[in-house]
């Protein structure tokens, strides 16, 4: 807005109450310019900001009368600067290593910040060297390929959790994102955080040793001073993710449309998934191969974003076929943005997931006060929304067909719509999260296999 009215409530154009307390709460550094000799300056340091720590967005508000202004500037050449993390505390990773060496059964739990940082080799070479189990969150996807024997979701966690004396957390927050509790209790598991952000290793959780440290640089020296060994067999590795699996394929039909999903999909491909009955499993049950080839909605759970994300994850990813996943609800947020994949004949398959409701606000309601209100939808026909933006549209009533329809759309250069009908689901709640979710019931787990 004008400068002259930034802060004066009187209703200029877009104004809003605080915009720059709204954008300081969505960026990790913000400013407003103040001048227009002053935009300069604000970019070079907005740049400089961009560039160290965590990668997070920024922010510069300019008032809009700054751009039509003329102002003295001395323009010069600013070099560009990489990414710049903090210098680690070696003697606090040595002490991390004893821990882990002295462990009977370590467990590496690994969150969002390792696949950005590029730590998925270290990763995996430290996994390997002492033979432990990683528990990926659902953030942490994809940072060891699931075809790794000591590769597991969250509900294999649950298993060698419940045996870890030594838990080593990387570049994850580790917070339950119900409650303010940390994802596992403290208690007779002694802990190491290492995380770039120091505020994410602050209490409620209670770390025995918190290293600040970018996770590529950390793991690699962690991993040369480590002692190898074997701390879960091979064998005791695949029964904890076949007790895990077991749990998820009794999840009908959702577990069903999981499989044809990354049947079809292939290796390389990008899964954008979203807040449906079939995503909510899929944050378990959708084996991902490489980094980067998963997005999920995070902690915030925002309804609609998936659709949107997948036509960004389309420009970026050069070609390679994006599957996202949305419900019928979800969709209508951002419906209109058909039209965007067409027009840049973007190749996005769009699977929406037909249930006429809501279907969680539904579950809950239910589960809550055996009633349900304003959860049933108007929908638009899909197959003619799709048409009319000129996307050729599909109709699919079962798993098998639904993987045969993301097969076929493989052959199109751009986007396809599958919409699959679907009804009523049985809950998955009860097997997501590494400790199951208060007030959420479900089938009796089998037997920890490690007991």
């Amino acid at each position: 807005m004008c400068s002259a009215g930034i802060g004066r409530g009187y209703g200029l154009l877009h104004e809003i109450k605080d915009q720059t307390g709204f954008v300081k709460g969505l960026t990790k550094w913000n400013c407003v310019v103040e001048s227009a000799a002053g935009i300069e300056a604000a970019v070079d340091e907005a740049f400089e900001a961009l560039a160290a720590g965590r990668p997070r967005p920024v922010g510069i508000e300019v008032p809009h009368d700054y751009l039509s202004a003329r102002a003295e500037v001395g323009l010069q050449d600013v070099p560009i600067k990489t990414a710049s993390q903090p210098m680690f505390d070696k003697q606090a990773l040595r002490a991390a290593a004893e821990l882990l060496n002295e462990a009977k059964l370590p467990v590496i739990y690994v969150g969002g910040g390792v696949v950005p940082s590029n730590a998925t080799t270290a990763l995996k070479a430290l996994a390997e060297k002492i033979g432990a189990p990683v528990v990926m969150s659902d953030n942490g996807r994809g940072a060891l390929t699931d075809r790794h024997p000591l590769a597991m979701n969250s509900l294999a966690g649950r298993a060698v959790f419940k045996h870890a004396d030594v838990v080593l957390i990387v570049g994850s927050r580790f917070m339950d994102t119900l409650t303010p509790t940390p994802s596992w209790p403290t208690g007779a598991i002694r802990f190491i955080h290492i995380n770039i952000d120091t505020e994410d290793m602050t209490a409620p959780r209670a770390p025995d040793l918190a290293v600040v440290a970018d996770a590529a640089g950390a793991l690699e020296e962690l991993k040369e001073c480590v002692v190898r060994r074997t701390a879960l067999p091979r064998q005791d590795a695949q029964r904890v993710k076949d007790w895990a699996q077991g749990q998820i394929e009794a999840v009908s039909p959702q577990a069903a449309y999981v499989a044809e999903m990354r049947r079809a999909l292939p290796e390389d491909g990008i899964f954008v998934n979203e807040l449906t009955q079939v995503g909510y499993l899929a944050r378990i049950a959708f084996p991902v191969y490489e980094p980067r080839t998963y997005i999920g909605p995070g902690y915030q759970g925002t309804l609609g974003y998936g659709f949107p994300v997948a036509l960004g994850a389309a420009v970026a990813a050069g070609g390679r076929r994006v599957l996202s996943i949305t419900g019928d609800g979800g969709f209508g947020w951002n419906m209109q943005e058909l039209a965007t994949a067409r027009r840049y004949s973007l190749p996005v398959t769009l699977i929406v997931f037909n249930d006429g409701h809501y279907g969680n606000v539904r579950a809950i309601q239910k589960r809550e006060f055996g009633a349900e209100v304003a959860v049933d939808l108007a929908n638009p026909d899909f197959q003619l929304l799709a048409k009319a933006f000129g996307v050729p549209a599909t109709q699919v009533a079962s798993p098998g067909a639904l993987g045969s329809a993301i097969a076929e759309s493989l052959k199109e250069d751009g986007p396809v719509l599958i919409e699959a009908k679907v009804g009523e689901m049985p809950s998955p709640w009860h097997l997501l999260r590494l400790q199951p979710m208060q007030g959420v019931s479900g089938p009796v787990a089998p037997i920890n296999p490690l007991d």
